[in-house]
């Protein structure tokens, strides 16, 4: 008895210092459909993207996703993968240096805090000693745990500072790929240089080296592939081979010597030193023709990185293609974010079509499945009824009221182009729709009425509180519109610092911010005008994409170089890939949700970002009325990746459900905000967590449960 009571106390105890994790701040949603690089350790294939690190259990297809939101990842360009002898990952990302993993802690080097010459790395490469050989945009490194040694043009021969690729020789020599400055062979001491001028070798981009049993030198270009043996150079290209492409981005040999080829834009191409065959979209399983990294496992399956398409497996009859993603995004540029009356986000890409997140599920729209014109998405607007507002690079106009689709085109309406930057609705319900090249349109839901307006390339449009409309333009500044009147501010007339117009949005106090491509931010407030850029101002860069106002004024700028910032009136806050967990630095769209979370579109996947904690809120409402509280429990359980959570509320108050691991860590917060009488259906995924028992927990003011789950990938 007092053995229960001491466990049940223990639990409680346990229980409660739950109440101390705190939610994550940054929540990362990618595709992982753009392979970088890829490596593989016994089971286990190391991929990495444009959108983070994924480690993917070849035999079972579990995977774990590692990105600059939910670990030490500095940032989600992951370039090069290199394992050393202890089993430590080393990663080269795009802008935030060197990474090395161990498991469980991470540790980054970077211009900073170490030696490293630059923060772009793209190769890496560990040698019998153990000394690491990295690649980057400053020349190359060597750096042996303690201590760095440098190698760029000024103090070495190297002909150029960008380092592509490396591979080491059966002697120790480093061959070293490099971008502009051809082939480059460095025995320690001195240094060779192979190139289109001294040598055969067709083009001095080099993409990828390998070397095969013989010593042999297999050489990627942009025009060709190249076998060098020490003396001789043979080309093989699409006039002379049965090569598909003379892009060349990867290569690897195989246990009998086949040389497997990736092009971008032709396709994978086997050839055994005689005879080509050749895999592409058209004849075989390869989801895409743009093949940028290629791996072979012990068992000699191919494993083949794409750039859009994702990561396959061809074991030299069936291929297989594998979700790395931790989400249901399908294309990691986004470049609009709009949130309906229910709190669904609605996620426009560049060439992936438009999805809906409701919290838990995403619904994928493209040209494909549904009645959408076009994937490549520029603007959404959600008007009173729910009905979605779409505008798209060359499909024009759609309309989808969740069940259907209406597309507006030149064809088929007024709408004076299909080129649709820009939309805005008014307290009537009218449609003001900005084209490239066609200037401005209302749409009444019947009428088009086209302005002969003061330019016709229009990027952006906001309405005042008087209806006037403020329409931002392409090299022809700023312009206000009462219904009958216009009046233009540019650089030339006004306090407008550059004509070409991003983002415009008014605050509570009528002012307009206006995002600028080249001139920072800018306040108007009908009669002055206020600047802030780089120079004047905390704000990282003077191109400004995106500009959306909270709850509590602060305005939320993003840049497309800088990252995200936060200006309150007074202070800047700058959120980088390397400081933050935004995945990148180009800033596409912003939107707040009900919660006070950012969902920000970049051109590396969608962030969503919250002070104190991220709440993704999603729930649907019963009929029943219960007369108390409970919690149940979830199903199905086990489950992968998503289960149901159900719950009663028997009055009004504080709800919070919050899901934990093992040990008592808070990975999510499901739910946080005061609800009715009812009770609740939850949908939870899983997705981006590992295999394991979590425990989920209700929390209100009167009434606290938990319960176990098992997640089972």
């Amino acid at each position: 008895m007092i053995r229960k009571i001491l466990s049940s106390l223990f639990f409680i105890f346990w229980a409660f210092n739950f109440l101390f994790s705190q939610s994550p701040e940054w929540v990362n949603f990618t595709a992982n459909k753009n392979i970088l690089s890829l490596t593989v350790e016994g089971n286990y294939i190391w991929v990495g993207t444009k959108g983070g690190l994924v480690r993917l259990n070849m035999l079972t297809g579990e995977k774990v996703n590692y990105n600059s939101a939910n670990s030490g990842l500095p940032d989600n360009y992951v370039h090069a993968i290199a394992i050393d002898g202890e089993g430590n990952k080393w990663i080269g990302t795009d802008r935030g240096g060197l990474a090395k993993f161990d498991g469980v802690n991470w540790t980054v080097y970077d211009t900073l805090n170490s030696g490293l010459p630059d923060n772009y790395v793209h190769a890496i490469v560990i040698d019998g000693q153990g000394n690491k050989w990295i690649g980057t945009a400053g020349g190359l490194a060597k750096f042996d745990g303690v201590n760095w040694t440098i190698y760029n043009t000024s103090n070495s021969n190297l002909p150029v500072n960008w380092i592509f690729t490396i591979v080491i020789d059966a002697q120790g020599n480093k061959w070293i790929g490099t971008w502009g400055g051809g082939l480059v062979k460095f025995d320690g001491l001195s240094w060779n240089i192979y190139n289109s001028s001294n040598s055969k070798l067709p083009d001095n981009l080099i993409h990828t080296i390998v070397i095969d049993d013989q010593g042999n030198k297999w050489v990627g270009t942009g025009r060709g592939l190249v076998k060098f043996d020490g003396l001789s150079w043979t080309v093989y290209n699409t006039s002379n081979s049965g090569l598909p492409s003379n892009d060349v981005w990867a290569i690897a040999i195989d246990g009998q010597g086949n040389k497997w080829i990736g092009t971008y834009g032709g396709g994978l191409a086997k050839f055994d030193g005689t005879n080509w065959v050749v895999y592409d979209t058209s004849n075989s399983g390869l989801p895409d023709d743009h093949v940028t990294a290629i791996a072979i496992d012990s068992q000699g399956n191919k494993w083949i990185g794409t750039d859009g398409r994702g990561l396959a497996k061809f074991d030299g009859v069936n291929w297989t293609v594998y979700k790395i993603s931790n989400s249901g995004l399908p294309g990691d540029w986004v470049s609009a974010v709009a949130i309906d009356g229910q709190g669904n986000k609605w996620i426009g890409t560049y060439g992936e079509g438009l999805a809906r997140f409701d919290g838990a599920k995403w619904t994928v729209y493209n040209t494909s499945n549904s009645g959408l014109p076009d994937d490549w998405i520029n603007a959404i607007a959600i008007d009173s009824q729910g009905n979605k507002w779409i505008g798209t690079w060359w499909g024009g106009l759609a309309k989808f009221d969740g069940t259907n689709w209406t597309v507006y085109n030149f064809s088929n309406s007024g709408l004076p182009g299909d080129y649709v930057r820009a939309i805005a609705i008014d307290s009537q319900g009218n449609k003001w729709v900005g084209t490239a090249g066609g200037g401005l349109a209302k749409f009444d839901g019947v009428n088009w009425t086209v302005y002969n307006t003061p330019f016709n390339y229009v990027t952006a449009i906001a309405i005042d509180s008087q209806g006037n409309k403020w329409i931002g333009s392409e090299g022809g500044g700023l312009a206000k519109f009462d219904g009958v009147n216009w009046a233009v501010y540019n650089t030339l007339n006004s306090g407008l610092p550059d004509n070409w117009i991003n983002a415009i949005v008014i605050d509570g106090q009528g002012n307009k911010w206006i995002g600028t491509w080249w001139g920072g931010l800018v306040k108007f407030d009908g009669v002055n005008w206020t600047v802030y850029n780089r120079s004047n101002s905390g704000l990282p860069n003077d191109y400004v994409h995106a500009v959306v106002i909270d709850g509590q004024g602060n305005k939320w700028v993003g840049t497309a170089g800088g990252g995200l910032v936060k200006f309150d009136s007074v202070n800047w806050t700058v959120y980088s890939s390397s400081n933050s967990g935004l995945p990148y630095n180009y800033v596409c769209a912003i939107a707040i949700d009900r919660q006070g979370n950012k969902w920000i579109g970049t051109a590396g996947g969608l962030s969503v970002y919250k002070e104190g904690g991220v709440i993704l809120d999603v729930y649907e409402k019963g009929e029943i009325i219960p007369r108390e509280f409970s919690l149940y429990q979830n199903y199905p359980n086990p489950f992968n990746p998503a289960t149901v959570i159900e719950f009663d509320i028997a009055e009004v108050t504080d709800v919070r459900l919050e899901v934990y691991d093992v040990l008592g860590r808070k990975v999510k917060t499901i739910l946080d905000e005061r609800l009715e009488v009812g009770r609740y259906r939850v949908r939870f995924d899983g997705g981006d967590l590992v295999s394991g028992v979590y425990f989920y927990r209700l929390i209100t003011d009167k009434f606290s449960s938990v319960k176990k789950m098992v997640l089972v990938k």
